[in-house]
């Protein structure tokens, strides 16, 4: 599977995915977005297992739980969501290992300063590329 040439949002999910961030502070804040053709129309919010402000694991539960919302509602996977609460929106060394799924890592950051506050790369075998993030 290739990277996909963006990853679109819908307005409603990108302000959705921030106040997950916001409300999740002082942790990281996780969730997977869903949609079709690599528009994403849902933002499923879920719990941080780890309960860290530098490390998320998207909740076991919550993970089989959307994934079978997402198949009912024949949607598909479209992006899995983290914040950081003091780095910017690039992938860690940590994020990089953990990446498992052929779809865009979206990364929020709530660091103060220039910049995308919205940033999605595609992760696989290592290798780390940026994908243009649109919100319409």
């Amino acid at each position: 599977m290739s990277p996909p040439a963006a990853l679109e949002l819908a307005a409603e999910v990108a302000e959705a995915l921030v106040h997950h961030a916001r409300a999740e502070l002082p942790n990281e804040a996780c969730g997977l977005l869903s949609g079709t053709a690599g528009r994403a129309t849902t933002f499923h919010p879920a719990r941080n297992a780890l309960g860290s402000p530098r490390r998320y694991d998207l909740h076991p539960e919550d993970l089989v739980r959307f994934m079978f919302e997402i198949e009912a509602a024949g949607d598909e996977l479209v992006a899995i969501f983290h914040s950081h609460t003091r780095a910017p929106a690039v992938p860690s060394a940590t994020d990089v290992r953990s990446a498992e799924y052929r779809v865009p890592y979206l990364i929020a950051t709530l660091e103060a300063g220039p910049g995308p506050m919205l940033r999605a790369w595609w992760i696989e075998s290592g290798g780390v590329a940026e994908i243009p993030v649109r919100v319409a």
